[in-house]
């Protein structure tokens, strides 16, 4: 269950006792901000001079632009979240495929390195080659021995 806080916050010079579920600082970060907001009205000279209905009906304006506008920075952000998740979302897919592709490879690969270790246990046309010219000049030099 919620409590209660029952706190007393100072806006525009007048105490006033405030009561809610927020935390204590969470009030007086409000009341700050309403401060805040009357000290820059009454800056300008126009400000007091106006009644004290239009005075609370331009400290209202000012807060709903505040929000507003925050509000719009709050979808912009939201939009641009989105966005940021759907190219994670396509680069976490082209990823995987790339790693498929590179297993496929490193397979197909390490077949062909297997294949060819193959081809060249079985045929060394080169050695073959040379194996043969020296028995035939073995067989010469015997041959030709036995005539003399």
């Amino acid at each position: 269950m919620n409590q209660k806080n029952i706190m007393e916050v100072l806006i525009d010079g007048k105490i006033y006792q405030l009561s809610g579920s927020e935390e204590e600082m969470y009030l007086q970060k409000m009341a700050a901000y309403l401060n805040e907001k009357i000290g820059k009205l009454r800056k300008n000279d126009g400000f007091t001079r106006l009644s004290a209905d239009y005075q609370s009906v331009l400290l209202q304006l000012n807060i709903a632009d505040d929000f507003f506008k925050e509000q719009e920075k709050a979808n912009i952000l939201a939009e641009e979240k989105t966005n940021l998740e759907k190219d994670i979302y396509s680069l976490k897919h082209e990823l995987v495929t790339m790693q498929m592709q590179m297993e496929r490879m490193t397979r197909e690969w390490e077949a062909e390195k297997d294949k060819h270790k193959e081809e060249k246990r079985s045929f060394n046309p080169a050695s073959s080659e040379v194996e043969k010219k020296k028995a035939l000049q073995a067989a010469a030099a015997a041959a030709a021995k036995a005539y003399r």
